[in-house]
């Protein structure tokens, strides 16, 4: 009996030493447990839904075709007016004014050349030939003036005299290099001229255009 109660006694204690151990190390692995735990959900939702939604290598963008372009042509410089430019270059020759520039009063006006020189024999001279189309038209005086091109200069208009008729009713002028007066020659001008119909007593019955800038006027061959 006595053996009994000190078996009793020592298991008691055993009990009761041991006891403090339990709770202490129970609420630590239930701590841990829940933490791995919610860790290894996390770690599954990011790795499952972020990494496998994205795309290995992000394509570059492809341009897309563009229409061709459309070549704009260049701008075309009009022409210069018919009323002014001759139907010949100025490298000799028989030119052919338009016939705009007779003013309604002259038409086939014509001249040899358009390059007068005060030396140069090959432009030595040149024929202005016209045809009045007024039949009172009885005389035609020729006028002329030059042009610096140079500075741009204008002389004042001068009459050089009567042309000569034909018997057709036309009229011819050969005019010259040295017909310049002295006082108007410039190496490098322009030779400018108009012409004027006069009636039997001496009244104008009308004028052509200014035919400006058609004319070169130099002083030795071109």
């Amino acid at each position: 009996m006595r053996k009994l109660i000190l078996l009793l006694l020592a298991f008691a204690l055993t009990a009761c030493g041991a006891a403090p151990a339990t709770p202490t190390e129970a609420p630590t692995q239930e701590v841990i447990q829940p933490t791995q735990t919610a860790m290894v959900v996390l770690q599954t939702v990011v790795v499952t839904v972020v990494p496998t939604n994205l795309p290995t290598e992000v394509p570059s963008a492809t341009p897309l075709p563009q229409p061709a372009p459309t070549e704009v042509p260049a701008a075309t410089q009009p022409p210069a007016p018919t009323a002014v430019a001759p139907t010949q270059a100025a490298t000799g020759g028989l030119v052919t004014l338009d016939s705009a520039l007779g003013g309604g009063w002259f038409n086939n006006m014509t001249l040899t050349a358009n390059t007068l020189s005060l030396r140069c024999q090959l432009y030595k001279n040149v024929t202005f030939s016209i045809s009045p189309v007024d039949k009172s038209i009885s005389e035609v005086q020729f006028y002329y003036r030059t042009e610096d091109k140079v500075t741009g200069s204008v002389f004042d208009w001068k009459n050089f005299g009567r042309m000569l008729p034909d018997a057709n009713g036309n009229f011819a002028l050969t005019f010259s290099g040295d017909n310049v007066s002295a006082d108007f020659r410039k190496p490098n001008a322009w030779l400018d001229f108009q012409f004027v119909g006069l009636s039997k007593t001496g009244g104008v019955v009308g004028r052509s255009e200014k035919v400006v800038q058609q004319v070169n006027y130099t002083f030795d061959c071109p």
